[in-house]
């Protein structure tokens, strides 16, 4: 999808505070980032269009492995052949953000950072990096958490039970306690994505009622909650009348949704 497509399926949808937010997973990533932004310059976005970016939580390891220049077209980084607890990093530095003018930041955990696909270990593992985002300073908003995708899917393509799609309270509540902690510590967003987990026709309706329940555990503790589509694809089709529906069964509702103040006023 271009981004004079983005803006004008927001405007059909009635959607009038909105970001572009393209993946960034390593530095490699960069020159991406920079054609997005010349597009995004080129519609000559309105105030209430914002240019952001979505940063995947990655390893240092990671990060110096990919700038050797010795593995070909690194596009999604490595994913394997890590150490096993490998200092987490994001491959955006704050001179980046500067550079692009990038308005703001969505850090996310996609993917296990080389532990076995064991539950606890998984569990743990993006438990770690859910803290690391939620803690990092350049990091305005927490995709997604506990996405999980890749790994466990049937025939369908649907995720019945494993790591924790079958049961989502196999994950600690102390964990959920500690990432709210954090989150309302360094004043960082908390994301209700749409396609990738209310809306995921991958995900049984017993794992969207438990995580609906998590978002609003949320909210009761003063989280603060975005909302984003998650769309991935050449058009703009996504059901928010769907998405707000489930969001007023837990008492979750549009005005309460923090979102960027049109550029030139102060954050919301």
């Amino acid at each position: 999808m271009t981004v004079r497509d983005l803006v004008r399926h927001a405007h059909e949808k009635g959607i009038a505070d909105f970001g572009l937010t393209d993946h960034l997973h390593t530095p490699y990533n960069l020159p991406e980032v920079a054609r997005s932004r010349a597009e995004y310059a080129q519609v000559g976005p309105s105030p209430r269009f914002h240019f952001g970016v979505e940063a995947s939580c990655v390893s240092q390891w990671e990060i110096d492995e990919v700038a050797t220049g010795k593995h070909p077209r690194p596009v999604y980084g490595l994913r394997t052949g890590g150490p096993p607890g490998a200092s987490l990093a994001l491959g955006l530095t704050e001179a980046d953000v500067r550079t692009y003018g990038i308005e703001y930041v969505v850090g996310g955990t996609h993917w296990p950072m080389y532990v076995p696909f064991e539950r606890d270990a998984l569990i743990a593992e993006f438990h770690r990096q859910n803290l690391f985002l939620a803690t990092h300073p350049l990091v305005d908003i927490v995709a997604h958490p506990w996405w999980w995708h890749g790994h466990w899917q049937d025939a369908e393509g649907n995720y019945p039970d494993e790591p924790w799609v079958g049961d989502f309270g196999r994950i600690p509540r102390s964990m959920h306690d500690e990432f709210a902690a954090a989150a309302i510590a360094h004043d960082t967003v908390v994301e209700i994505n749409l396609s990738a987990m209310l809306l995921n026709p991958h995900y049984p309706d017993s794992f969207v009622r438990q995580y609906l329940d998590y978002l609003a555990m949320l909210k009761s503790r003063g989280v603060k909650l975005s909302l984003a589509s998650d769309c991935h694809s050449a058009h703009y089709e996504i059901d928010f009348e769907t998405g707000a529906q489930r969001l007023g069964t837990v008492g979750i509702d549009d005005a309460e949704l923090w979102r960027l103040p049109p550029r030139g006023g102060e954050r919301a």
